[in-house]
């Protein structure tokens, strides 16, 4: 223990001379807040990152180009932003953690810019009415710089420092972040990091064959190391293409999870680390309070293994958040993982994530709805609700996300449901394939040869508004309830507070 102690305490003195050279931290730095915060927060920060690149020899030197970007980034941080930090700091519970958004005040609200406010002028403009219905949260759906056609919704990110000129620009964000902050509602973006666009300025240099930014991403010159990680990992999108994998012109290949122009970047090169540390500090310092971490089972990759939910996924959202304990610390991240309920509960740590998605809640209170029994949804609120302290669920009823069935089967099972044949069930159910059905829900990727499916629609039309009103009401109503009372953040798909029905004309 000693020995490590000392590796830790040699490691660090290496820093502060970095910083000195470099920052003149004594100078600048004259409270010593980021010292204060090295000192507690580098020990955590060397294990993390000693155990993802200890391998490699210049893992100290890229820790150490680590610190010093964050430092820059505290020093660049606006004063409004660093007095939060020290608020936030301050209502820490015993064991130093954040727990500001644990108040029973907490309300969410999450909506599309150009859908539900055309732009971000037209979001401020709607501020008051946000404290109207009490929200505290604002959550912009992906609204970062991303080409058309191939932006997967926002999701295909090829800037993360430009704001999509159709919804506006970054220091419209910096100002709507700002009059949100004065109306005690925290602002929330995607991150979207397992991934950028085939358009980003990385990708684009990779594609030109410049051997750093091949390394940003996982790029092969032929099958054999594709073929070799297929033989473990499950095709997410196989109608966009088969495999991990696309080809390039030039004949490599590049892994792309999702879809084709989506590439994945390679988190075993610490400069990818650190170039995504650097993004997300820079959204940090312009006011976003919360990042909904997207695709979080998917970012670490590792031969002979799924590709999923490995523990380096997990190392590596610490180490982002020790990053951020230094340079913004009342950041906070959101986990999304629709995966088994098992492995979303795995992200949920202070730590790690400290508030997460609850899916398999959101898709049980529809089980419930079809199926008039509660027992899966109590069976999961005895079970699967109860995560560690200093964190939160952030419960839904509907999103802008299909539904997909995420209950366990082996949780079925023990109450005589079969899994398989229950999800065909609620699929047919919610697209009012079934006898007595009131949805009205659209699907998603059916697949009648595999009966896999998933549902999309409002939350008034799978209720059944479109054709009777009084039961239909009564449906939102009680779905929403179990939202707002079991405990964690209840979140509002904007739209849903007024019946918003589907628009059959999105086609």
């Amino acid at each position: 223990m000693h020995e490590q102690v000392t590796e830790v305490d040699t490691a660090q003195e290496r820093v502060l001379r970095a910083l000195e050279r470099e920052l003149d931290l004594a100078r600048t730095d004259p409270d010593r807040e980021f010292q204060r915060r090295l000192d507690r927060h580098f020990p955590a920060l060397y294990r993390l990152f000693h155990s993802l690149y200890s391998s490699r020899a210049d893992w100290l030197e890229q820790l150490t180009a680590l610190v010093l970007q964050c430092a820059r980034s505290w020093q660049d941080r606006p004063p409004e932003l660093k007095s939060l930090d020290a608020e936030r700091e301050g209502d820490a519970n015993r064991e130093g953690n954040i727990t500001w958004f644990q108040s029973n005040a907490m309300l969410g609200g999450v909506c599309y810019v150009d859908r539900y406010a055309e732009n971000l002028d037209g979001v401020r403009a709607r501020i008051p009415y946000f404290k109207e219905l009490g929200l505290t949260y604002l959550h912009l759906m992906p609204l970062f710089l991303a080409p058309e056609p191939f932006s997967d919704g926002g999701y295909a990110v090829s800037s993360y420092r430009e704001v999509n000129p159709k919804l506006g620009t970054m220091d419209q964000l910096r100002t709507l972040a700002a009059e949100l902050r004065g109306s005690g509602i925290s602002l929330v973006v995607d991150f979207i990091f397992n991934h950028t666009s085939n358009e980003h300025q990385w990708a684009r240099r990779a594609a030109e064959g410049d051997p750093e930014y091949s390394g940003f991403y996982w790029i092969y010159p032929d099958r054999t190391m594709p073929d070799a990680f297929e033989r473990t990992v499950r095709e997410i999108f196989p109608d966009d293409h088969p495999g991990s994998f696309v080809q390039q012109p030039d004949g490599r290949w590049v892994w792309a999870t999702f879809h084709t122009y989506q590439w994945d970047l390679n988190y075993a090169n610490p400069a990818v680390f650190r170039a995504m540390a650097g993004e997300m500090l820079f959204l940090a310092n312009q006011g976003v309070n919360i990042l909904r971490m997207d695709a979080v089972a998917f970012i670490w990759k590792q031969l002979g293994t799924p590709c999923e939910n490995l523990p380096q996924a997990h190392t590596l959202l610490r180490a982002f958040n020790a990053v951020c304990r230094l340079a913004a610390p009342s950041l906070l991240f959101k986990s999304e993982a629709i995966v088994h309920p098992d492995d979303v509960a795995r992200y949920i740590d202070p730590a790690e994530c400290q508030i997460s998605y609850n899916p398999l809640q959101m898709a049980l209170i529809w089980e419930s709805l079809a199926t008039r029994n509660v027992a899966l949804l109590a069976q999961a609120l005895e079970r699967r609700h109860n995560i560690p302290a200093g964190t939160s669920w952030v419960n839904y009823v509907r999103s802008h996300d299909d539904i997909g069935w995420t209950f366990a089967d082996e949780d079925a099972a023990e109450l005589g449901i079969n899994g398989f044949d229950h999800r065909r069930f609620l699929n047919a159910f919610y697209v009012n394939r079934f006898p007595g059905s009131f949805a009205r829900g659209v699907p998603f990727q059916d697949n009648p040869r595999t009966g896999d499916c998933r549902i999309s629609g409002t939350t008034a039309s799978l209720c059944g508004l479109e054709e009777e009103r009084e039961p239909s009401v009564a449906r939102i109503l009680l779905a929403h309830s179990v939202a707002f009372s079991s405990g964690g953040i209840p979140l509002l798909y904007l739209g849903d507070e007024v019946g918003q029905l589907n628009d059959y004309q999105y086609a």
